[in-house]
């Protein structure tokens, strides 16, 4: 599936060399993607970046994709696809179905394996937490009507957890809905909001803390495995 924006179809033009969207899709196609290495060696860690071309600047991995930023391009980022990693076409009809929405992102041009979206500046709540950043509450409001929202584009939020949401000037965004056209339910976002209310209100944001990355994925990788027997348990009843 290819999403190509009216203004940049058709054939080359001077109009073409200076929109600054069709100056980034060239960017990406003749610097980032000859050059760049990007391999998935587990679905439940985030992809290895091995090679990566200067200036470009890794934003972010998840457990299919990376996210990259150029400093002459910064209202937009490119996610590319892991060899061989499913979920691309997926991601492509989810952002189609959001449309323009404060609280996402969009997809602006998809190629074969990578996709140009929307940049959204701000801290993951997950770096916040260890920044020991004040997270206020209406960031925990905007994603939830973000997600409300998603529901009511024939969407279901899924994978919604610390890393893949973020606040900025005291506002909530989602950054990843890669996940979005997953069936089943998943509580990850629940529980988030659970430890906000019951943990970090009370204590973290009080005492002014500050959690260590080291503490945080021992947390994850224990809140993960926990997940892991719980829904093991359940299919086997």
């Amino acid at each position: 599936m290819t999403i190509i924006p009216p203004h940049i179809s058709g054939s080359a033009s001077p109009q073409f060399d200076r929109d600054p969207l069709s100056q980034f899709i060239q960017c990406v196609s003749q610097e980032l993607l000859t050059q760049i290495q990007i391999k998935s060696s587990s679905t439940h860690n985030p992809v290895v970046v091995e090679q990566l071309p200067t200036p470009w600047q890794l934003l972010g991995a998840g457990n299919y994709a990376a996210v990259f930023s150029h400093p002459d391009y910064p209202q937009q980022v490119v996610k590319v696809y892991a060899p061989g990693s499913a979920g691309f076409e997926e991601e492509t009809e989810v952002y189609r179905r959001l449309g323009t929405h404060p609280a996402f992102s969009e997809c602006l041009y998809a190629g074969a394996n990578f996709s140009i979206l929307k940049r959204l500046h701000g801290t993951t709540l997950y770096d916040g937490v260890q920044q020991g950043l004040s997270i206020p509450e209406q960031v925990i409001q905007d994603i939830d009507l973000a997600l409300h929202y998603a529901r009511t584009q024939g969407l279901n939020p899924f994978d919604v957890h610390g890393r893949n949401v973020m606040m900025s000037e005291g506002r909530g965004f989602v950054v990843d809905v890669s996940d979005f056209l997953h069936p089943g339910t998943c509580p990850k976002w629940r529980h988030l909001k659970q430890a906000y209310y019951w943990l970090y209100c009370p204590i973290i944001r009080p005492l002014k803390l500050r959690i260590s990355y080291s503490l945080l994925n021992v947390v994850r990788k224990s809140y993960r495995y926990t997940c892991r027997r719980l829904l093991g348990r359940r299919s086997a009843q």
